[in-house]
């Protein structure tokens, strides 16, 4: 896949078949979209191509910092194991935010990025105060050649229309990690460095990974305790493990951390590159009356998070 991620970067190529969006979490409804994007390029003989944004625009718009679900990186990844042939990343600045919706069309989709057809989504809303919308694509396309496509929302059984905000929203506010998968069509992951703690885990006989992930607009889940698998560096192997995020407040800490403990693992981690997936939230974050009171609950934990990874596998395999 070509990755065209710097300004300087980016090459005309007026045979793609574009869609455009953040696509923040590639979940299940921006699958859809790529795969029917995939095959109108397969028909048009053209590179498929997502032209995506960051900072986030929100965060632009609004002076809202949005947490990411996927990284720049993570999400051209992803894309990538779609079958995308092309992925634009475009810098959304508050110049750019102010580009007139026709302008928009014709100087960056058209003269910047290149393209003989678009898919876009029913809602997509692009320019200047999001003033673009279909209509104006399909009225400039005879001028520019270019041909138009619009498609419709995508539902998650269950839990309705597939969404970005959806997702963080059930993340933050409730650490809900099975319905962010049934959304996002696979667990949702933080991927960071393993750093040296404390060490009071190993001293409980809880030895755990302090994982300090790699982008720091990265969402971290709710606070609280997680059965989840890990993916070391250079391995495919997901070991199951039991993951805290949280302040410790049994040893009056303060700062938030991601710890991970890996059931049955034995070695140093300490410098790698690790992913951890959440399967389920099991419980709240609570002090403890010391560390012996502590270890037997994570005793009991780490039992719970066997028995909910041995009933449930991941939905797929994606990054």
């Amino acid at each position: 896949m070509r990755r065209e991620i710097r300004p300087n970067q980016i090459a005309r190529d007026p045979a793609s078949v574009v869609t455009v969006g953040t696509f923040d979490g590639v979940h299940v409804g921006h699958q859809a979209v790529v795969r029917y994007l995939i095959e109108r390029a397969e028909a048009q003989d053209g590179p498929a191509t997502v032209l995506s944004f960051d900072p986030h625009p929100r965060t632009v718009l609004t002076g809202e910092e949005v947490p990411l679900l996927t990284t720049p990186a993570e999400r051209a990844d992803l894309l990538e194991d779609l079958g995308l042939d092309r992925f634009v990343l475009m810098p959304f600045t508050e110049e750019f935010s102010q580009i007139e919706a026709p302008d928009y069309v014709r100087d960056v989709l058209v003269g910047q990025v290149g393209m003989q057809e678009i898919v876009i989504g029913y809602d997509h809303g692009f320019g200047k105060g999001r003033a673009g919308d279909a209509d104006l694509l399909k009225k400039m396309a005879p001028e520019y050649d270019f041909a138009v496509d619009v498609i419709s929302a995508q539902n998650v059984e269950g839990y309705g229309v597939a969404g970005s905000s959806a997702v963080r929203r059930v993340l933050a506010e409730e650490g809900d990690a099975r319905q962010a998968e049934a959304t996002l069509g696979r667990p949702y992951a933080v991927s960071g460095v393993v750093e040296r703690g404390a060490g009071r885990g190993q001293e409980i006989g809880f030895p755990t990974a302090n994982v300090h992930p790699g982008d720091a607009r990265k969402l971290v889940p709710k606070v609280g305790v997680y059965a989840a698998r890990v993916v070391l560096e250079g391995e495919t192997e997901r070991r199951p493990a039991m993951v805290n995020i949280g302040r410790r407040p049994t040893f009056d800490e303060d700062e938030v951390r991601l710890e991970a403990h890996l059931i049955g693992f034995e070695g140093d981690l300490y410098g790698r590159q690790v992913r951890v997936e959440f399967a389920q939230r099991l419980r709240g974050e609570r002090r403890f009356d010391g560390p012996d009171a502590l270890a037997e609950q994570l005793s009991r934990d780490e039992a719970r998070c066997k028995e909910v990874l041995s009933k449930r596998a991941p939905i797929s395999a994606a990054k």
